[in-house]
């Protein structure tokens, strides 16, 4: 299993809204770095669910149930989607500030590329989450 993480605006679509309907298309990722993670997401993978435009945190966790199919309603055909299913919300958020502190992470696209929506989180962080119990 191999983990991403996907960055949301809450007043869009939140945890909370993934949580209600318990399964949803994961879209409107264009960026092409982006579009690369979610076409290497495979069903199984887990997908750290991080609110943006504000709260900058890591709240839950969705699982890949789907494969990545291009987008039918981008006519570009450059977005892909897939399904992504609620697994549960975090015991506690963990903020970006919190993973800039650590300085563990530097290298991380969440720590370098702020703008980047849709990215692979790296091994050493699923380990230092356990570590600290907070996954």
């Amino acid at each position: 299993m191999n983990y991403f993480l996907a960055k949301t605006d809450p007043e869009t679509y939140s945890l909370e809204d993934l949580e209600r309907e318990q399964q949803t298309v994961w879209d409107g990722v264009h960026n092409a770095q982006a579009v690369r993670a979610i076409k290497e997401m495979q069903p199984g993978d887990e997908v750290l669910i991080y609110h943006s435009q504000g709260q900058s945190a890591i709240v839950g966790v969705a699982r890949a149930v789907s494969v990545a199919r291009p987008d039918p309603n981008d006519a570009t055909a450059k977005s892909w989607v897939l399904d992504l299913a609620f697994v549960r919300k975090l015991p506690q958020p963990i903020t970006l500030q919190e993973i800039k502190a650590s300085h563990q992470f530097d290298d991380w696209s969440l720590v370098r590329q702020s703008r980047l929506s849709t990215m692979s989180v790296p091994p050493a962080f699923i380990e230092w989450l356990k570590a600290q119990n907070r996954f």
